[in-house]
């Protein structure tokens, strides 16, 4: 999936300099599909075309990008919003405009990174959310029971198989792990070498002592009581994703 990006800034220098370090973002692929000067511009375009994510400035000639990020709440399809700006203090009325992101120049590549990343799961949710819900299909003494994902809280493999965790129920399905990560990235985070937990599920991490691995930390899940591991190898992708 290539994210379709309009950079709306009124210098065409900080469009340049921003073009060429979303070349540089190894993940997600994002495009540049149009640029604007100013916000009237930028609405022509919209009223148009179809973007996954407006890139804007703030300070600009005429409407501001604050009052054009208010203008995209009445399109049908609102692009998510990500403010790219040399002023700091404008950031509490940007998150009111319920914003993805809000970046201060120069930007850093991996701020950019995270940005876009926010942007994709966006765009993932609302295409799942317009989607037949996804299901899976498993085997539990001899009958096929039909599970929806959007009900799993984690997966946790378990030998040769993998357990998969609900509010109400446990079940053991045959997959590998790796190919569950791969197929759910958007709805599921690693925590550990053996287990994937629902995004939307996770509540706290906390310090946790296990048996096994000793002092360390957990993530709280909504809907069980049970801890799970985190790796140290995953815990800053775990504060991460709590973060966005």
């Amino acid at each position: 999936m290539s994210l379709q990006l309009l950079l709306v800034d009124d210098e065409a220098l900080a469009r340049s300099r921003l073009r060429i370090l979303l070349g540089d973002c190894a993940a997600p692929v994002a495009a540049v599909a149009a640029e604007a000067g100013n916000a009237a511009q930028a609405m022509e375009l919209l009223q148009r075309q179809r973007f996954d994510a407006v890139l804007l400035d703030i300070h600009m000639p005429g409407a501001d990008g604050l009052a054009l990020a208010q203008a995209l709440r009445s399109l049908p399809r609102p692009p998510a919003v990500v403010f790219v700006t040399a002023h700091a203090e404008h950031a509490v009325a940007a998150f009111d405009l319920e914003a993805v992101d809000y970046l201060t120049k120069p930007v850093r590549l991996e701020r950019l990174q995270v940005a876009l990343q926010k942007v994709q799961r966006l765009a993932l949710a609302k295409s799942a959310a317009n989607a037949e819900p996804e299901i899976l299909l498993i085997q539990d003494r001899g009958r096929t029971e039909r599970v929806p994902l959007a009900e799993v809280l984690y997966f946790k493999a378990e030998l040769k198989y993998v357990t998969v965790r609900t509010a109400a129920k446990s079940y053991i399905l045959d997959a590998s792990l790796s190919e569950l990560e791969e197929r759910h990235a958007a709805q599921f985070l690693r925590v550990h070498r053996n287990a994937l937990v629902a995004r939307r599920a996770v509540r706290a991490l906390e310090k946790h002592y296990d048996p096994e691995e000793g002092e360390g930390w957990a993530v709280r899940l909504n809907g069980i009581d049970e801890l799970l591991s985190v790796s140290r190898r995953q815990l800053n992708a775990v504060r991460e994703a709590m973060a966005a």
